[in-house]
């Protein structure tokens, strides 16, 4: 079997015009970067009375060995297409940092992909870039002002806005700035987070478009003054020239699969430290074309799906029509306790032993009234009673299982994912409602996340995070949804509690409020926002080849 690289650099793509009239996209709307990619001009775009269903793909707690949701993702509107139901995706854009780290892209596998892989994984439209320079212009006008007399009295121990790069590097996490004397500012401790953490990066995927961009923009709370009045961009006149920043960045980017789909891929937040989700504007302009619309949240159901639904739906009164669980054998039998070296080994009872993860998951999908279908993602090696195994845990959920095998034969292989799909949008349609209302505080949102998804005793936090969240009700904050912060390699904040652990309680370490992205972030156990590279970082193996083509990425 050929690489994904390979497989993608094979490929003949079809000119992004092509792809956008496919889609419905008048040649005035569309602004190419190259030949096959392009950004979307919203404002030429005609009004449109359609809305297509929302499928959203999810899966499993994530695992060393693979699940594969974005590479389902794919393959699923692929075959859709091929079925003859007008379908579009709207993915995430890949962070630098896992690239050049340990998870790699994010632009599928095999046969199942969205390309030009090497663009879309690198630099693509510039959209991180920009995201970054109007994080970093509003941090820099914070430190600017306290050097130029501090006329909003800004209490420099209390400035909560860090910087932010896109590539992972803990060396950074935690720094002393402006040392060298008074030329260069007051010091102060900071520090700095990746790009898809940015509260930046959230609003960019929240705004309905670039008016309320700046608004949002504006909202964000940057700093405190000593009497605990919050400092706002807006206070700081940067939220215009922010905004300006990202002018370009707010547009949708159009590519497409290898069998030609179209596929808005936008916005790029982390799952596990932020919300998860491409952005609503991608999202919109696809159920404004699209009979179908496939769209995907990070990680496992229990961090992109809860937040998909609580933050994403909820702001943009979104309504998914339809859920899949993405979940391969290997991984159930690694929630099982079988390590990595032997996954290969068939154990349709490890298989059963893990399955209590994906049985959790549909639970908790189905709790906010979404039907459900489970895909198998197959990898060589399975055997048909470890798939048996999956679907008596789905049927014994209500639900469907079904094989699929895109990663080697694209949308063919996915076809009857799709049909299962569409019965589900067709014939069993949810009541959808979030799990909490916003009259709820803020701390109440928190431990019924943790109770009622991650099936914890309890969320707890110290007197001080609990007097930072009552201060943030008495300003006005209170009926915002909550951003959990969380390991997604379980359900409970330890990484190595794999399947389904219950009894365990949920330290919420620190919180941060993000008034612009319209929601309040709770740092829980462990997790930090911004990774470290591994022991083995993948930049080791990336260079060009003997032929000056990109080889390593993945």
């Amino acid at each position: 079997m050929l690489t994904d690289i390979a497989i993608s650099r094979a490929a003949t793509l079809q000119p992004i015009g092509a792809i956008a009239a496919t889609a419905g996209i008048p040649p005035e709307a569309v602004e190419p970067y190259g030949h096959h990619k392009a950004k979307i001009d919203l404002s030429r775009l005609p009004a449109s009375t359609a809305h297509g269903r929302l499928i959203l793909v999810t899966a499993i707690s994530p695992t060393p060995a693979g699940e594969g949701k974005s590479t389902t993702s794919v393959g699923l509107a692929d075959a859709l297409n091929r079925t003859g139901r007008k379908t579009m995706l709207a993915l995430r854009e890949p962070s630098l940092g896992p690239c050049f780290g340990t998870k790699g892209g994010a632009t599928g596998g095999g046969y199942a992909q969205v390309v030009p892989m090497e663009d879309i994984n690198l630099h693509f439209t510039g959209d991180f870039h920009a995201i970054t320079s109007a994080h970093n212009l509003l941090a820099a006008m914070i430190d600017n002002h306290v050097h130029w007399g501090n006329a909003l009295d800004i209490d420099v121990r209390r400035i909560v806005w860090r910087r932010v790069l896109d590539m992972n590097d803990r060396a950074l996490r935690d720094i002393a700035q402006s040392l060298g004397g008074p030329a260069n500012g007051y010091p102060r401790e900071s520090g700095f987070d990746i790009t898809v953490a940015s509260e930046v990066m959230a609003i960019l995927c929240l705004a309905s478009d670039l008016h309320d961009l700046e608004a949002r923009l504006g909202r964000i709370v940057v700093a405190y003054t000593r009497d605990r009045r919050p400092v706002t961009a807006r206070d700081l006149k940067a939220d215009g020239a922010m905004a300006v920043l990202l002018a370009q960045a707010i547009k949708p980017n159009l590519v497409q699969t290898l069998e030609g789909t179209p596929a808005l891929i936008h916005g790029g937040p982390f799952a596990n430290i932020a919300h998860g989700c491409n952005s609503v504007i991608a999202t919109r302009t696809a159920l404004g074309l699209a009979d179908y619309v496939v769209t995907e949240a990070g990680f496992g159901a229990d961090l992109g799906a809860e937040k998909f639904f609580d933050i994403k739906c909820r702001q943009a009164g979104l309504k998914p029509a339809a859920a899949v669980i993405v979940a391969t054998v290997r991984a159930l039998k690694m929630h099982g306790g079988v390590a990595k070296a032997d996954l290969n080994a068939p154990d349709a009872e490890a298989v059963r032993r893990g399955g209590v993860n994906l049985a959790r998951h549909i639970e908790n999908v189905r709790a906010f009234g979404v039907p459900v279908v489970v895909a198998v993602n197959r990898f060589d090696g399975d055997t048909p009673a470890e798939f048996a195994v999956i679907e008596e845990i789905a049927a014994a959920q209500g639900c469907e299982a079904v094989l699929c095998t895109h990663w080697a034969e694209g949308g063919a292989g996915a076809e009857a994912l799709a049909e299962a799909v569409v019965a589900l949008c067709d014939h069993k349609a949810g009541q959808f409602a979030p799990l909490y209302s916003d009259a709820l505080s803020l701390f109440d949102k928190i431990n019924t996340v943790a109770t009622r998804i991650y099936r914890a005793e309890e969320a707890i936090a110290d007197a001080s995070v609990r007097a930072q969240l009552a201060r943030w009700e008495a300003a006005g904050f209170g009926h915002l949804p909550v951003c959990m912060a969380k390991t997604q390699y379980s359900f409970s904040t330890d990484p190595a509690k794999l399947g389904a652990p219950t009894g365990h309680v949920v330290p919420v370490r620190e919180v941060r409020l993000s008034a612009g992205a319209g929601f309040v972030v709770a740092i829980c156990g462990e997790i930090m926002t911004m990774p470290g590279l591994p022991r083995v970082p993948a930049a080791e193996g990336i260079r060009f080849g003997a032929e000056g083509e990109i080889e390593g990425l993945f």
